[in-house]
Formats: structure tokens, sequence, C-alpha cells
């Protein structure tokens, strides 16, 4: 049986043949259930809510295309610590340079390119722009208010704590005095 092309959770294409060349374009797009659970599964979310991508799809120059727009949604991750739900309002701008590949130099390096250009195809996919956000936008490391770290020590067993912050910064280099100016003598 023949792989079936995999397709992403949110896809909402726009052809670039049928965006006029000196008009704007506006969208606004939420997803379905199915492709909000499909979002929250792909980004490992716990729940996600209100999600809604809009703004407009502009010439710019004479052949690249500049997305712009505001992306909100409200999502549940784990807290790292506590694994408890922790929710977050997520709303942010977008803006992202469509190219075609001849204006985007193949001997650029890598770190000089810009975050915000992407080469330009037959399609400007606006669910992938919305994910690209949103996983961008979403918290590292999800904490609750009421999780607490346990507190570590790497002192040795038997080993008496250093409670003074300036002996504690000096304590190694003391040592290393002591043995110096002892051999020395």
């Amino acid at each position: 049986m023949a792989d079936e092309p995999h397709s992403a959770p949110f896809e909402h294409p726009i052809e670039v043949e049928r965006l006029r060349g000196n008009t704007a374009f506006r969208f606004d797009e939420t997803p379905s259930e199915a492709e909000a659970e499909a979002i929250r599964d792909a980004l490992g979310l716990r729940g996600l809510r209100k999600m809604r991508f809009q703004g407009e799809i502009a010439p710019l120059g004479k052949r690249g295309w500049l997305v712009t727009g505001e992306l909100g949604a409200s999502i549940t991750q784990s807290c790292v610590v506590s694994l408890e739900p922790v929710k977050s309002r997520i709303d942010v701008p977008v803006k992202l340079r469509f190219l075609p590949e001849s204006l985007i130099e193949d001997d650029t390096p890598e770190d000089v390119l810009e975050d915000d250009v992407e080469p330009l195809g037959t399609m400007i996919d606006l669910g992938h722009v919305a994910m690209e956000a949103l996983s961008l936008a979403m918290p590292d490391y999800p904490r609750s208010q009421t999780a607490e770290l346990a507190q570590f020590s790497a002192a040795p067993p038997g080993a008496v704590p250093i409670k003074d912050e300036e002996t504690k910064a000096f304590a190694g280099l003391e040592a290393l005095k002591g043995k110096l100016s002892g051999d020395s003598e």
C-alpha cells in the first residue's frame, strides 16, 4: 500500500497566482475543532481555545508578498515542575516576507538570513504561518504559581554548609593561598 501524504494539522493555503499584484488580501483564520485538536497534539498542549489569526497579505516589491497580522490563542500546558495545568494567553504580532528563491541569495550564510523571510512557492499557507508563530510564542518552561522547586545541594555527605556569601565565594582561593604560602616558606 502506498503511503498517504502527511498533512499538517492546520492548513489554509492561499494560491499566490490568485493574489492581485497591487491589492492586499485580508484574511481571518480560525481552526475547526478537529484542527484545534490536531494543533494541540502537534504542539504538546493540554488545551487550545480561541485561536484566531487575522491580517493581510500585501504585495512586497514586484515579486514578493508580506504577511502581517495578529495571532491570538488561549493555551494550556503542563507545569514543568508539578505537571499541573498552566493557562497562558498568547497575543503576538506576525510579520513574514515571502520572496522568490532567486531573491534569497544561496551564498548567504544561514545565521545572516533574517528570521522573517520564507521562500515563495505557489502557495502561502496561513495555517503553517499561524502554527509557527504560536509555537514560537508559547512559554518554553511553563510553571504553575504554586509549584516549588526542591532544594538541591551538591555538597558531599558530611560537609559543613558555608553560610557567609563572601566566605563561600573565596573559600577555595583562601585554601589555595594557604597551600602556596606554606610551600614557599
